[in-house]
């Protein structure tokens, strides 16, 4: 019987991050876990047809709220993986496949969501990432703040 190789592959979840700027400064928010992330998330099940763009405003309403205005670039720009554990996803580990789009705030106000508990805006400059991120996105937040 031929290898399919079907047991060598892995499942990666699907995630738009948003590297949100703003008068020189980068976006970056702690979720209710504790762990420091970028705007963005998970495409659902039923957003396979949607494109990217409307994924991304849904996912900046929840997270920074609906009165946020942005231009968001049309590509990504940093492709990121990430490993996390997720114990209430039934699955201890867990991969996620992001997709980072550099966008620019033009107006409104941040409104963290409930799931998230504290906001900064860093100064790429002097922003060490090691200090707030670990695994993919840490590696992402490098690759964008090196890229300026």
């Amino acid at each position: 019987m031929a290898d399919t190789g079907v047991e060598n592959k892995d499942t990666y979840y699907v995630a738009v991050k948003v590297f949100l700027e703003r008068e020189g400064k980068l976006f970056i928010f702690k979720d209710k876990f504790g762990m420091w992330d970028l705007p963005g998330g998970r495409i659902k099940k039923d957003e396979f047809e949607t494109p990217l763009p409307d994924i991304i405003a849904r996912k900046m309403r929840e997270e920074v709220g609906s009165g946020v205005q942005y231009d968001v670039e049309p590509q990504p720009s940093i492709l990121m993986r990430h490993e996390r554990v997720e114990v209430a996803s039934g699955s201890p580990r867990v991969r996620i496949f992001g997709l980072g789009f550099r966008a620019r705030m033009t107006g409104g106000e941040i409104q963290l969501s409930g799931s998230h508990t504290e906001s900064l805006w860093v100064d790429p400059r002097n922003f060490k990432p090691e200090d707030y991120f670990t695994g993919g996105w840490l590696a992402g937040v490098k690759e964008y703040l090196e890229s300026l």
